[in-house]
């Protein structure tokens, strides 16, 4: 699908009605009649900062706005791997060949169970054409280049080359009870947002579905390797205080949640043996690849040999707000959890910071939302980046519980995060205080929020830091 070329809709009747303007410090700024901010925010505590790209030039439209890339260029695509296809479609490619239809599920059961590519592990394979099949189904995808590993070693992050010699990078975390991939799905991104290091890069080309699910695979191999370590004791006591990435799940259905870990035993500490929740939040816009994405998923939880029997529960997808790909997402009938990246409840400031919302407002962002909440019954997760005196004040804080509790309760968590560093920016995370005092004012208004944490920032492998360079 193709969001640029959909048709918008109507702004929802659900929208929150204007309140008058306040003058006090912290409050929001007045409104004209149409409902717009009518001039700055009053905050006699705190200087408002504007969102300006530093150290990189922001690309701009004809028009002089932020561009943005919906389409990838026109580029020769990876080779097709057996992750593209369903059982059913390796088998009928391997009679095709002249092979029988089995090969093609023993070739599924190697790649999505056993996590191997390498024809010398697959000796129940006739030897004969053991490497035939391999080179047929199973092309190299993603070469590693480099690993980085925090000094505890409960995270990793990884640098992939692929077959054209573009990089991604995903990060691997293992937590108390879960293990989480931050996975990319783009290579580079066409947002075109100005806090983010993914951004500055300009996007690539769309990943296809393969190459997604192949960053669950190598991941899987290095956990079977030994080579992700337990938590140390203080981030287990940080955990009861940050929500983790993945755990978009746990504040709507605790039971599921846990179904997600399959292998998890909390019980006997040992946590899950393979990865079991998956975060689209590394490099590129999810819903600007949709097609290719949704197939990944699919690949990720129909149950083995077809592909590795996650469940969908453990799944979240993040978009910074592609209203018609966010609806259409509703209708897929997959119970996976859904983040919007907000960032901004007022379009003053939303349109700067995050530049799709010139195509797609705040409002209309959050009205996909809530369609997704009624569409699917699943619980929504708002994102926030908190950036220090741009959009942590507290009246933004009042108009977005506002705007949430306007739509209705229970239907939504808000997940604010500390804005992490990137090269060549001087903005950085809010104060700790004010962090704080965010958290609350928005629980204060019946809003559930979590501050998450921000494990991976000393590899440059937290939220909005992946940037996939070499050196």
């Amino acid at each position: 699908m193709s969001p640029s070329k959909s048709p918008r809709p109507e702004p929802s009747s659900s929208a929150p009605k204007r309140g008058s303007a306040r003058t006090a410090a912290g409050a929001p700024p007045a409104r004209n009649s149409a409902g717009a901010p009518a001039g700055p925010p009053v905050d006699a505590a705190r200087p408002q900062i504007r969102p300006k790209a530093e150290g990189w030039q922001q690309p701009m439209d004809a028009e002089g706005r932020p561009k943005l890339q919906f389409a990838q260029p026109k580029v020769k695509q990876p080779p097709k791997h057996l992750a593209d296809m369903t059982l059913d479609e390796r088998t009928a490619r391997a009679t095709e060949l002249g092979i029988s239809g089995f090969r093609a599920k023993q070739l599924s059961v190697h790649y999505f169970r056993h996590y191997t590519s390498d024809p010398e592990q697959m000796t129940d394979l006739p030897a004969e054409t053991r490497e035939q099949l391999v080179e047929e189904f199973l092309p190299p995808l993603l070469t590693e280049v480099r690993r980085l590993k925090t000094d505890d070693g409960a995270t990793i992050k990884f640098l992939w080359r692929l077959f054209d010699g573009a990089m991604v990078e995903s990060v691997l975390m293992r937590y108390r009870s879960r293990i989480t991939l931050c996975i990319s799905s783009q290579c580079g991104c066409g947002m075109n947002c100005p806090f983010c290091a993914t951004g500055q890069n300009g996007l690539t080309r769309n990943m296809s579905s393969a190459e997604i699910v192949d960053q669950i695979v190598q991941a899987n191999r290095a956990i079977a390797a030994g080579e992700l370590d337990a938590p140390n004791a203080a981030e287990i006591a940080e955990e009861a205080d940050h929500a983790a990435l993945g755990e978009e799940t746990d504040f709507a259905e605790s039971e599921e949640s846990a179904a997600a870990g399959k292998g998890a035993s909390s019980s006997s500490g040992v946590g899950p043996q393979r990865v079991s929740n998956i975060v689209f939040m590394g490099m590129g816009e999810p819903l600007a690849n949709y097609k290719r994405v949704m197939n990944a998923v699919r690949r990720m939880v129909d149950p083995a040999p077809e592909g590795l029997g996650m469940s969908a529960r453990g799944i979240t997808i993040s978009t910074v707000g592609l209203v018609p790909a966010i609806r259409k997402l509703a209708d897929e009938n997959l119970p996976i959890t859904f983040a919007l990246s907000l960032h901004a409840p007022d379009d003053e400031l939303r349109d700067e910071l995050i530049p799709v919302n010139s195509r797609w407002k705040a409002d209309e962002a959050i009205d996909a939302a809530y369609h997704y909440y009624k569409t699917t019954g699943r619980r929504v997760s708002i994102e926030y980046a908190l950036i220090k005196d741009m959009n942590d004040h507290q009246w933004r804080a009042e108009l977005l519980a506002e705007k949430l509790n306007a739509r209705g309760r229970g239907w939504v968590h808000v997940n604010p995060i500390p804005l992490n560093p990137t090269p060549g920016s001087i903005w950085t995370s809010s104060e700790p205080e004010v962090m704080r005092a965010f958290v609350n004012r928005l629980e204060s208004l019946g809003v559930p929020t979590t501050l998450r944490d921000t494990r991976g920032k000393e590899i440059d492998g937290a939220c909005g830091q992946l940037a996939a360079a070499e050196e």
